[in-house]
């Protein structure tokens, strides 16, 4: 049987969620701290640990079946990859961002200044389409201190909470472009058995983190009005209790409405609501 190679970050902030997503895929693995591949041993799979930067072109050539990367990675190294899975972590916007004292208003005021960034492909795609000429100044790092070393008039980075941007004297101006980490494929494998299973795992584990498990009791006089708000995964699973006018509703709720839908639960006569976490939801 073939065995699969998954390329992840070796080190840096999508290094521990891609683990963690690995592990509750079922999958069983160690040593990746120390070793650039680790097997798995309960599916035929082996992990690379590589640097970002790398794993799109490892991808592409073929060297990796899969790889989970940010979006800025696959779109700054411009490789052709297939989008297999949005992962929903990682998430952080590529902005440019100029010093607090700057009067400047709209981008096209750019034109003509310097820019500092690492992701010199992404930004000059993005002043082209905004007919902005300007010169940009490729940095591999430290890119937020260039403008207080007078080394660029603006930056273009990655921005999670802005905490950097403010501690050295700058403020988000333009945003660029949206990014999470991605499930990679090479084009043309990604509809492969193995391929599929893996994707299948990965979701479920997806689908588990959006939504809770909650199970409640309602009266049967109430059960109408209680199911018309619990979609579940199919329908809610209807459960008789030892109190002959009295029911056990088993549902799963989107995380994203959980707290409104509760509150409508309620008013329609649930009582003894229980909330659980979901590990995996195999459809």
């Amino acid at each position: 049987m073939k065995t699969l190679k998954i390329a992840i970050q070796k080190s840096g902030r999508l290094n521990e969620k891609s683990v963690e997503l690995l592990k509750n895929c079922g999958l069983n693995f160690e040593n990746y701290k120390s070793s650039l591949i680790s097997p798995v041993s309960n599916f035929p799979l082996e992990i690379l640990f590589l640097r970002d930067d790398d794993i799109p072109e490892y991808v592409q050539d073929g060297i990796a079946d899969l790889g989970i990367v940010g979006e800025n990675v696959i779109q700054e190294t411009e490789v052709d990859v297939a989008y297999l899975q949005r992962l929903g972590f990682g998430r952080c916007s590529l902005k440019i961002a100029v010093q607090n004292t700057s009067n400047m208003e709209s981008i096209s005021e750019l034109d003509g200044k310097s820019i500092a960034t690492s992701y010199p492909n992404i930004l000059s795609k993005y002043l082209q389409q905004n007919n902005v000429q300007a010169d940009i100044r490729t940095i591999s790092g430290s890119v937020e201190i260039s403008p207080g070393l007078g080394l660029a008039d603006a930056i273009c980075d990655l921005v999670s909470t802005g905490g950097t941007l403010k501690s050295n004297g700058l403020k988000p101006f333009a945003d660029v472009m949206s990014s999470e980490a991605v499930l990679i494929g090479r084009k043309g494998s990604e509809n492969e058995d193995l391929i599929q299973e893996l994707i299948a795992r990965v979701q479920s584990v997806l689908r588990a983190k959006e939504t809770k498990y909650v199970v409640l009791n309602v009266e049967r006089k109430n059960l109408e009005a209680v199911v018309k708000l619990l979609p579940g995964v199919k329908s809610p699973s209807v459960v008789p209790l030892a109190e002959a006018e009295w029911v056990a509703v088993h549902t799963v709720i989107p995380e994203r409405d959980f707290w409104d839908r509760i509150s409508q639960l309620k008013q329609a006569g649930a009582q003894g609501i229980v909330v659980m976490p979901i590990e995996k939801i195999i459809l």
